[in-house]
């Protein structure tokens, strides 16, 4: 497997899971999150954890699909899915599909062929440039769930 392709794959790896040196990942910072704290809205104008989660899945999607060949750009509605009827098995269903969806996004990366990187994909981006943003958006979205949290505590006094 050339070692392009396994670089930016455990780059997604990493910051969905652990082992970065940027500070938590994406899971680490899900870890004990209730549904009603990801329905939440703590600071005023802001997306809710849940909102994000949302995001972030639809993200992987979309690469997904441009992997698979598709010349394909989503909608705010499809960049930005509604949240669910709040429940504990709603929203474990959705961090399992994102945790699901980031495995099948390291695969594709490694299975990708290394010299097409430099070809769009999909899109004005090249395959490169969309494989490093992958961690990229993961690591962005994970601060403002640090954030989102730390707001959450504050309000009830945690702080």
């Amino acid at each position: 497997m050339p070692l392009d392709v396994e670089i930016m794959a455990d780059q997604i790896r990493r910051a969905f899971r652990g082992e970065s040196w940027h500070g938590p990942s994406v899971l680490e910072v899900l870890a004990g999150v209730s549904a009603e704290d990801a329905a939440a809205h703590p600071i005023p104008g802001t997306h809710s954890i849940w909102e994000i989660v949302l995001h972030m899945t639809a993200g992987y999607r979309l690469v997904l699909r441009r992997i698979r060949g598709e010349q394909v750009q989503y909608s705010l509605e499809e960049g930005w899915p509604p949240v669910p009827a709040l429940s504990s098995e709603a929203w474990l269903e959705n961090q399992r599909t994102l945790e699901e969806l980031n495995l099948q996004l390291q695969s594709a990366v490694r299975d990708f062929p290394a010299e097409r990187l430099s070809e769009g994909l999909g899109s004005e981006y090249s395959a490169y440039t969309q494989f490093c943003g992958a961690p990229q958006h993961d690591v962005y979205h994970a601060g403002q769930i640090t954030i989102l949290k730390k707001a959450l505590a504050a309000a009830r006094g945690e702080a």
